[in-house]
């Protein structure tokens, strides 16, 4: 019978292996970690859609990065805070909890408030952060101090041309002969959310300066919304040669063309963003034929930047649905942060991953991505990312402008005829 004294010998003796073997362990990297990115999405409400979209797109580049070994032996884990309907109160408690958890170490989001007030708490954590969407409330808050916000960035560029380029892009039509514009009138209508409301009060500024007509003027509360027809009665009241609806969930949007095309008038129809996400089709059919929209920060789906079909291809591929512009915004996003990990030589020395992903210079589905250091903006252009238009046809997204990248041609909306 072993005694008490050489009992506890042996257990000294085993213990002081095992701290040994950690320690080698340790030592040589064979231990691995668990680098868990954070995001925040609106997995229910009504931007579901979306955010089922951010989350496909986020996992599929998780599950291509661990397939092919991770991070020198790190592996990558999603963990989602659900924003649901992006309240204030929603998006915050999303935000804590993922800051919460110590092995989260980045965080991204297509869009969580809209407002992005989350940003005030990423600097404070002092975590990692690449968001997209609502970018003038990004720079509102990022550019008055840009060394306060060393950890946020936004794959999407300035909406500034959201604001203008709509006008000149349809005078541009009519100037090429493919539209008539007798009256230079367009109804605006737009919903009451931070995204929505500041694209449609840009457009309002420069179709006045360009001596546009504003027949139509109407805000909607933001949320679901069936019923467009007293506003439609106001449009058909006064003929205009444009209207525009800036409501961006798919629901609504397919309403409104549904509705629209009750009675349609001869006006050339734009939709903002939401006949790009791929169950507006599903809603509206054979009525989105000829609907236009468009996008900054979209896939650039063309042959001059292969990468766009690349990675859409690998999407469909493993969820047998086409990607709209987050899923693939969202795969692109974790391949940056991967990038700066790996130029930072690691992922805890938060401060040193924010400024690699502040010196990111690469080219995505979007277009080349390079950020602005005064907005921490994704820099837009033609060379960089452009603003794209498209039109539907068939079910089918066609890039019509700008004509760099053109896989098509305007073609006259089927009302119109």
């Amino acid at each position: 019978m072993m005694s008490k004294t050489a009992g506890c010998r042996i257990r000294s003796l085993l213990l002081g292996a095992s701290v040994a073997v950690l320690a080698a362990t340790a030592a040589t990297g064979a231990w691995a970690d668990t680098i868990k990115i954070g995001l925040l999405a609106p997995l229910t409400g009504p931007a579901a859609a979306d955010g089922q979209e951010f989350q496909r797109g986020a996992q599929l580049a998780i599950d291509e990065i661990n397939a092919a070994g991770g991070f020198d032996g790190n592996t990558f884990e999603l963990v989602v805070g659900d924003v649901k309907d992006q309240s204030a109160g929603n998006v915050t408690s999303a935000v804590e909890r993922l800051l919460g958890d110590p092995d989260v170490h980045f965080m991204t989001t297509g869009y969580a408030s809209l407002t992005n007030f989350e940003i005030e708490n990423m600097a404070e954590a002092e975590m990692p952060y690449i968001l997209s969407a609502t970018s003038q409330q990004t720079r509102d808050i990022i550019a008055p101090d840009p060394e306060k916000y060393a950890c946020c960035w936004s794959l999407t560029p300035s909406f500034d041309a959201y604001n203008t380029d709509v006008t000149y892009f349809v005078e541009k039509l009519a100037k090429d002969g493919k539209v008539q514009l007798p009256t230079k009138k367009v109804a605006i209508i737009s919903s009451d959310n931070a995204y929505s409301k500041t694209i449609s009060e840009g457009m309002k500024k420069t179709f006045a300066e360009q001596g546009w007509t504003i027949t139509v003027d109407e805000l909607v509360p933001f949320g679901e919304v069936t019923d467009w027809r007293s506003i439609l009665a106001k449009v058909r009241a006064d003929v205009p040669d444009l209207v525009i609806n800036t409501d961006y969930l798919p629901g609504n949007s397919a309403s409104f063309l549904n509705q629209f095309l009750e009675q349609p008038t001869k006006s050339l129809v734009f939709l903002q963003y939401a006949p790009s996400v791929p169950e507006f089709v599903e809603f509206t059919k054979k009525n989105s034929d000829g609907v236009i929209y468009d996008l900054l920060g979209g896939p650039l789906t063309t042959p001059k930047n292969p990468r766009a079909a690349e990675v859409a291809d690998k999407y469909k591929a493993k969820y047998g649905v086409e990607s709209g512009t987050y899923g693939v915004a969202l795969y692109e996003t974790v391949y940056v942060y991967l990038d700066a990990v790996k130029k930072a030589g690691g992922f805890s020395d938060h401060k040193a991953v924010m400024k690699a992903l502040g010196e990111t210079d690469k080219q995505i589905a979007a277009g080349r991505l390079k950020f602005d250091p005064a907005t921490h903006l994704a820099t837009q252009g033609d060379d960089f990312i452009p603003i794209t238009f498209f039109q539907i046809w068939d079910g089918q997204r066609t890039l019509i402008s700008p004509a760099k990248y053109a896989t098509g041609e305007f073609q006259t909306q089927p009302w119109m005829k």
